[in-house]
């Protein structure tokens, strides 16, 4: 077992290098490129040839990524072109604000959607589970931003109760955040239900299943120690993929509700071309994405024994 996460870690260790030297091949191989997105399209050459000589863009090439490479590891990640400060205290506070969304919009969907597709998957082809199917897939095929749409029609403009945006300008406030989680919910529980719905009915036919009913043993017992546990493997595999769609893939939520986090902060840093920004961005969401797939590898391994004792 202990091999097993050394490997992984190494293979997540790998993996960050690789993508780094994408990075910095795809944004800053050119250094002239570089100077002209931090000086601007009105510098002159030689503003752009001093520029480029006082912040190490004539050293060689390899030079040039150990010295990046070191600022991203030691979290130095230069100055913001749009914020005009460091990107370090832009990054970290949006961050946590995607964070907070994230977590709350897990609290209700791990345990919602979980308890759903089970309750489907156990019994298959009845009414429960059709009328379960339909509205996973219902709130599946709706897209976030049209969800968002209809429930600020009805939450915002027809019942007055939530507010439009989530702004958070006056502080934090609990009831900015509703929206936004219930848009994210929404848009989310289908997929993580049928999942499970179908996990769990595959389940349910297993002969162990069939044995342990035929042996007399309650059928709350069945489902709770044998049928459960392995239904729960390829969902879990499912919701630690989701992390990463909460990390970079919640732009339209965050810029429709005008929510300040790393999404709308990676949306601005494109149409403003913040090379350091988005190098910072790019560097953050793949070290989320590598280490919550180490961490699925790992925790498939206590759920499935075969793996472990393999």
């Amino acid at each position: 077992m202990l091999t097993f996460i050394l490997r992984r870690l190494a293979f997540t260790v790998l993996t960050m290098l690789v993508v780094s030297l994408l990075v910095f091949l795809l944004l800053e191989l050119n250094p002239g490129s570089v100077a002209v997105k931090v000086l601007g399209p009105y510098s002159t050459e030689e503003q752009r040839q001093i520029w480029m000589a006082a912040h190490g863009y004539l050293q060689p090439l390899w030079q040039r990524y150990a010295i990046w490479l070191q600022h991203m590891v030691t979290g130095d990640f230069g100055d913001s072109i749009r914020f005009k400060v460091p990107v370090a205290e832009i990054l970290w506070p949006r961050l946590w604000n995607t964070a907070i969304l994230a977590f709350w919009t897990f609290a209700i969907l791990v345990p919602l959607s979980l308890i759903l597709g089970v309750l489907s998957g156990m019994r298959e082809g009845s009414p429960l589970d059709r009328a379960i199917s339909i509205a996973s897939i219902i709130t599946t095929s709706i897209p976030e931003f049209a969800s968002a749409v209809f429930l600020a029609a009805i939450f915002v403009f027809w019942l007055g109760v939530l507010p439009g945006t989530s702004a958070m300008s006056g502080g934090f406030d609990w009831a900015q955040l509703v929206l936004p989680v219930m848009v994210l919910v929404l848009y989310d529980i289908g997929y993580v239900t049928r999942m499970t719905r179908a996990s769990m009915a595959e389940v349910m036919t297993a002969p162990y299943i069939r044995t342990a009913f035929l042996k007399g043993i309650p059928f709350h017992r069945v489902i709770l120690r044998h049928g459960l546990r392995n239904a729960l493997i390829p969902p879990f595999t499912v919701i630690m993929l989701q992390i990463n769609w909460l990390l970079s893939g919640v732009v339209v939520v965050e810029f429709f509700f005008a929510y300040k986090g790393f999404g709308a902060l990676l949306l601005e840093a494109s149409l403003n071309q913040d090379i350091y920004l988005i190098q910072a961005c790019a560097m953050v969401a793949v070290l989320v994405a590598v280490t919550t797939q180490t961490l699925a590898d790992i925790g498939y391994t206590y759920l499935n024994p075969r793996i472990r004792l393999q």
